[in-house]
């Protein structure tokens, strides 16, 4: 592949701020469509599988545009209300065009055969493997072109077209080396060209047309009329999931909305697993090496996607996600990270062809950080258990001995090093974090055996929790009373917002408040808060300066609520919303110069911690106002 010489996000760059991506879901597959309309990442048929198309990794990695032929910059964009339906206005010279993109919902199809995929229950609706793609000429005359330029496993296959009818209304791809097979419907006229497959048409008012991309032999619509269909099906999956959650009638509602529809497009339906983001390798520092594959599953994520799933009345993607993790612990022990289909090897490596979105090299697939030693993990998930078994009051007997395993193992190793929670790559530490989710393991375990109504191991593990916490209030704890990030080192660490959310000390502690306090004057820039100082932390990658990350930010809004500072968690809340995404998503990080987003997109973590923090602040305001109800009736009865 051609490099990319440009790395400015300004001027003369060919890629699209990441920001300015539109994401696609059907729960099995997902798409980036830039503002220009090409569809510049997608993976099939898994959203961890090979690019088919990977522009924004590399221009030449293949794309699939549709747009006016004179148009690059869309006069609107919005996601029809309540669906990942996206719908882009242009406006011409000569006219105005509206597409929308889909990756379509059907009824579940598999009523004579068994899905070779699917784990967890099957529920009225199923992926259908196509990407859609309608035009409506509203006004004038628009010549519009569509190029459809597929190059499979990352830009290395590119693909053989063939008609498959009479006319040019339908050809087929096949891509050597490669299982999978592509139709490509249209009633425009489809023309081969090499790779790829072109149409132009100039579109006049009320003029209807559609494109549909499928694969693994399922059918595309046959018209128009079948593609308006399906598509209106979809928005009412869309609807009718959307309808289920529980959400505060607050201007901030939009968020919460876009934040869970989000999500659900980035769990994967058959295993119920969800992805941390659709991408790989997007950096977290412009032209930097800062670069991961984020399609995985991590074990981090639980606690924050089960809290946030049960809070907004999501129990179904819950119990999903719960039964997920569930299965994967009890193979062979707790990594970090797991493949969407439960897959324990996801072995790194270096795409060494691809130029790297503005430059930023390497490209990676596979994350080595899943044979990484990170204590967190089972605080994660024993409190993903307590979580679940609240919201049901039972546990289940087969769970019990997964409970007593992770919980002996994080009893086992708390007092040794790990690589933390974010994942280093330098020498091992004792962070402090990590301690204190090997706490929430012992306790939340404890609380499980006295459900149990097994008072010696809970004894037992009480007393582990109860020796954990006083070593790291004795040994994780600087002389400020601030919680550090390591033993014996001065650094702060933004995991350490955390102690109010896990209960490891009463939000009105002390330590709680200074610590708090600490990082939001220390370890932020322009308000918005880093990881960690990159001086200050060996994390194997040369210093080299990243980002702030969005989720940490968001952290410091619930954990500055908790402490009852609700000015400032308010304040915070509504700047970070204000950094939303035109179609109020949220990579992992932003440049707090500029604003811009940086890594990998959408970002799961970012959108759990904006549905803790929001709610957060949404009920701090009910409470304030219910009391200032109270106060005012209290005078009125208390005036002559």
């Amino acid at each position: 592949m051609k490099q990319v010489v440009s790395s400015s996000p300004l001027g003369g760059s060919p890629f699209p701020p990441i920001a300015d991506y539109a994401f696609l879901s059907d729960c099995e597959a997902t798409a980036l469509v830039a503002p220009n309309g090409n569809v510049e990442w997608m993976c099939v048929p898994r959203m961890d599988s090979p690019s088919l198309f990977g522009a924004m990794l590399d221009r030449d990695a293949g794309m699939f545009t549709l747009s006016p032929a004179d148009t690059n910059v869309p006069a609107g964009r919005r996601y029809l209300p309540g669906t990942n339906i996206l719908e882009t206005t242009w406006g011409t010279k000569s006219g105005w065009l509206i597409v929308r993109d889909v990756l379509l919902v059907g009824p579940w199809r598999h009523d004579r055969d068994r899905s070779q995929t699917h784990r967890r229950s099957p529920t009225d609706y199923d992926a259908e493997h196509v990407l859609l793609r309608t035009l409506r000429c509203v006004n004038g005359t628009v010549q519009m072109q569509m190029e459809c330029d597929p190059i499979y496993d990352y830009g290395r296959c590119p693909a053989e077209w063939e008609y498959a009818g009479e006319a040019y209304e339908e050809c087929t791809a096949t891509f050597e080396g490669c299982d999978l097979t592509l139709s490509l419907r249209s009633d425009l006229r489809l023309g081969i060209e090499g790779a790829r497959v072109q149409a132009r048409s100039t579109m006049h008012d009320g003029d209807l047309a559609y494109v549909a991309m499928s694969w693994g032999g399922h059918p595309a619509p046959q018209d128009f009329e079948d593609a308006y269909k399906r598509l209106v099906f979809t928005a009412d999956y869309w609807h009718e999931w959307l309808s289920q959650g529980r959400f505060p009638d607050h201007p901030w509602r939009e968020h919460l909305q876009r934040s869970a529809l989000t999500l659900k497009g980035l769990s994967y339906a058959p295993t119920g697993a969800l992805l941390a983001a659709p991408t790989t390798s997007l950096p977290e520092t412009p032209g930097g090496n800062r670069n991961w594959d984020y399609r995985y599953t991590w074990i981090r994520d639980s606690t924050f996607m089960l809290w946030s799933l049960y809070s907004l009345g999501f129990d179904w993607e819950a119990d999903d996600f719960f039964n997920f993790l569930a299965e994967v612990c009890d193979q062979d022990g707790l990594q970090v990270m797991y493949g969407i289909g439960g897959e324990r090897e996801l072995d790194e490596s270096e795409l060494d062809h691809l130029g790297g979105y503005e430059n930023a090299r390497p490209v990676r697939i596979g994350n080595g950080a899943y044979k990484h030693r990170q204590h967190d993990v089972w605080g994660s998930f024993l409190d993903s258990f307590y979580l679940h078994t609240k919201s049901r009051d039972s546990l289940r007997e087969r769970y019990w001995p997964l409970i007593y395993d992770q919980v002996e193992q994080a009893l086992t190793h708390w007092r040794e090093p790990d690589r933390g929670i974010w994942e280093i790559r330098g020498e091992p530490q004792h962070f402090t974090f990590s301690k204190i989710m090997c706490w929430v393991a012992a306790d939340r375990g404890a609380r499980l055996a006295r459900l149990r109504e097994d008072d010696e191991r809970a004894e037992r593990w009480q007393a582990a929790a109860d020796e954990i916490h006083a070593d790291v209030l004795e040994h994780g704890v600087d002389e400020r009373g601030v919680l550090t990030q390591r033993y014996g080192s001065p650094a702060l660490d933004a995991s350490l917002l955390m102690i109010p959310l896990v209960r490891f000390l009463p939000p009105d502690d002390e330590r709680v408040v200074r610590t708090v306090n600490a990082i939001a004057e220390e370890l932020t820039v322009h308000g918005l808060v880093l990881r960690y100082r990159v001086d200050e932390t060996d994390d194997g990658l040369d210093a080299q300066e990243e980002g702030t990350f969005t989720i940490c930010s968001f952290w410091l809004v619930s954990a500055l609520s908790e402490i009852g500072e609700h000015r400032r968690a308010r304040e915070l809340c509504e700047r970070l919303l204000a950094y939303a995404s035109p179609l109020l998503l949220y990579a992992e990080e932003l440049d707090p110069q500029s604003g811009r987003h940086l890594g990998n997109f959408p970002q799961a973590f970012t959108h759990l911690a904006l549905i803790n923090a929001t709610l957060h602040v949404i009920r701090a305001d009910d409470r304030l106002a219910q009391e200032n109800q109270v106060l005012d009736a209290t005078r009125r009865e208390s005036e002559p």
